[in-house]
């Protein structure tokens, strides 16, 4: 078994080794004019000044918690802790800087060699973040079990990574909507100005929020949901079986899974313009393939069965199935996004009731397939079984974020080619790819939901049979209280993250209208406008709203626990699972809807750009976007933060 736990180890490191061999051949690209360097440089220095502001608050925080989780758990504990938030910083660290500096090359391949160049480096700056989330998952993970061999006294390293994960997520989402709703109300209704139009102070805040939110704030979504469904699959694999092949097969499994997108890399080749989506559909397709064959032949090596192969595989399909119902509700090429288009045309109540219709409907398809995940794997391997799910719909993680972190790297290579003057042939290239890139971070969203049910379910079963919970009934008032209290936790934590980014979008309008105003010929052109302040608003705004939600989703667990008891606390994680699935699912493909019906009607639909169903369009876009990129994914920390915070601190419990 040592082999097995080093070839984890290697196949980590030889993940990153090459997500440094594609970030070194990205800034080999040529970055373009020098405007376009200036507007680069203006985004990366905005987004790193965030991260560094946010990861100054989070040392503090971080160093708190891991003093109380040695007092509770021991410093092995509280080591993996440290080494998993460590960890989650530096993937969120190199991808955003990687990203930021991928965009003006993208847009000047775009200018110079066309489609499938600028295709080519947005999808390998965004596959720097992927194969830093799988391989620094890997690495940390993996030489904390070499070293202790124990995965229930090193289950802090899930804790760390969850903590980054709850603010990055928060944050960033605070910080990019915000400036997004400014750019959008104050630019395209009140001054009637292009998207991304440099005349607009607020247009390099929303580029920069594009990779706080969308790139850092993913990337550590998902590396927790990664690392939690590992370590939750490892815990019960020693408390039900007591046998080293199920605690070590989860981690076997990824790494062949973080191989498996190194080599899928390779096959993210356009034959031709026309074939963006499928080309990027190909890197999913064949890490899938590849990753279905390790499981097989793992599954035969280390338990003589195929029992955990169906049930790794029943979760990997159930990703990818929940993937395409999400791009059917949210892309423009299909029927939902158009009638919420059409809808636009009777003003922008009519589109915002058809929206938010579209979002509950769409909860039922993804629902059910996640039910059928969970009985297949339940079938074949009990509650090992659906953990062993999680991990495999989290296998191919490295991929799922590339394809995602693509996206945001495409929307920001837009507006640099926006603001820089360039082409109007330019601009198509790059709004074909952003076209796509929303398509994907709708998948993405849609995949980080469903894994982090099914990694919450994982973590609920580690907790149930860490504190011998055979059954949690519900004819039992406390449990019945425990489930309230963790049914109401999603609606009051969407409403604080909402909430805040309506204080920020506010202040930022503000700002926007000011320096319309006070600039004279800021309007006309004639002047520069003042983007750094923008900047600041965002940055501001999103530091301080996101520490009552934060704090939070740590604290009410560990009180319930405390005073009601670990029964209840059982009772709050399943209401809390259940109700924030269903609203995260609703409000991120709501949002997503929204988004691509303003950008059906843009195409020239329904009256195009500048008519009344426009700006009906707009205004149901805003509405959306604190759905969609802040309150919406933050479901996913929360139900995941507060399963691995029962299961970290189960002591107090006891």
């Amino acid at each position: 078994m040592v082999v097995l736990k080093l070839l984890a180890i290697l196949s980590g490191v030889i993940t990153l080794f090459y997500a440094m061999i594609l970030a070194r051949r990205v800034l080999s690209e040529n970055p373009g004019s020098e405007i376009m360097v200036q507007l680069s440089h203006s985004i990366e220095k905005g987004a790193m000044t965030f991260l560094k502001r946010e990861y100054s608050f989070l040392l503090i925080f971080v160093l708190v918690v891991a003093v109380v989780i040695v007092w509770v758990r021991g410093s092995v504990t509280g080591l993996s802790f440290i080494v998993g938030a460590l960890c989650s910083a530096l993937t969120g660290f190199i991808g955003m800087k990687v990203a930021t500096k991928s965009n003006a090359r993208t847009t000047f391949a775009a200018q110079e060699s066309g489609m499938s160049k600028a295709l080519k480096i947005a999808f390998s700056g965004g596959a720097v973040m992927g194969l830093s989330v799988a391989g620094f998952g890997l690495v940390g993970l993996g030489i904390l079990y070499y070293f202790f061999d124990d995965p229930n006294l090193i289950n802090g390293f899930a804790l760390g990574a969850s903590s980054i994960a709850l603010f990055a997520r928060v944050g960033g989402g605070i910080f990019t909507k915000a400036a997004d709703v400014g750019a959008d109300l104050v630019g395209k209704i009140e001054a009637g100005i292009p998207e991304d139009d440099p005349r607009n102070p607020a247009v390099i805040a929303d580029n920069v929020g594009d990779n706080v939110g969308d790139v850092a704030g993913m990337g550590a979504d998902l590396f927790e949901s990664f690392v939690g469904s590992i370590v939750s699959t490892m815990i019960l694999g020693s408390l039900l079986y007591n046998s080293v092949n199920y605690i070590i097969y989860p981690l076997i499994l990824v790494a062949c899974g973080a191989i498996s997108v190194v080599i899928a890399t390779f096959f993210v080749a356009p034959k031709d313009d026309k074939n963006i989506h499928n080309a990027l559909n190909m890197g999913t397709y064949v890490s899938g393939i590849l990753v279905t064959i390790s499981s097989l032949v793992l599954s035969l090596a280390l338990f003589g069965s195929l029992s955990i192969f169906f049930a790794t595989i029943s979760g990997l399909i159930a990703g990818v199935i929940i993937g395409f119902i999400t791009q059917y509700y949210t892309a423009y090429d299909y029927s939902p996004v158009k009638k919420i288009s059409e809808s636009s045309l009777t003003g922008a109540a009519t589109t915002i009731i058809e929206g938010f219709a579209l979002g509950l409907k769409s909860t039922a398809i993804p629902i059910i397939v996640i039910s059928l995940s969970i009985y297949i794997s339940n079938y074949f391997a009990g509650f090992y079984g659906i953990s062993v799910a999680a991990v495999g719909m989290l296998s191919i993680v490295g991929m799922t974020v590339s394809v995602d972190s693509y996206g945001p790297i495409a929307d920001n290579a837009g507006g640099i080619a926006e603001m820089a003057g360039l082409k109007p042939e330019v601009r198509e290239i790059t709004d074909s790819l952003d076209a796509v890139g929303n398509t994907t971070a709708a998948i993405g969203k849609g995949f980080a939901i469903g894994s982090a049910a099914l990694t919450a379910l994982a973590l609920f079963s580690a907790y149930t049979h860490s504190v011998n919970l055979s059954i949690i009934s519900i004819t039992e008032p406390l449990v019945m209280i425990g489930i309230f209290i963790g049914a109401v936790l999603p609606f009051l934590f969407a409403a604080l993250t909402i909430e805040a980014v309506g204080k920020t979008a506010s202040l930022m309008i503000d700002e926007v209208r000011r320096q319309f105003r006070e600039i004279p010929g800021l309007k006309e052109g004639k002047a520069k406008p003042e983007p750094e302040k923008c900047v600041d608003i965002s940055t501001k705004g999103a530091l301080k709203e996101m520490i009552i939600p934060g704090i939070l989703a740590i604290i009410v667990p560990i009180i319930v626990g405390k005073i009601l008891g670990p029964e209840a606390l059982g009772g709050l994680l399943l209401g809390s699972v259940v109700m924030g699935v269903f609203l995260g699912i609703m409000m991120a493909n709501a949002g997503g809807a929204w988004d691509n019906a303003k950008k059906y009607i843009e195409k020239g639909n329904f009256g195009g750009p500048g008519s009344p169903a426009h700006q009906a369009g707009i205004i149901g876009d805003t509405v959306g976007d604190p759905f969609k990129d802040t309150a919406g994914p933050s479901m996913n920390i929360l139900i995941k933060v507060m399963s691995i915070v029962a299961l970290v601190f189960i002591p107090l419990f006891l």
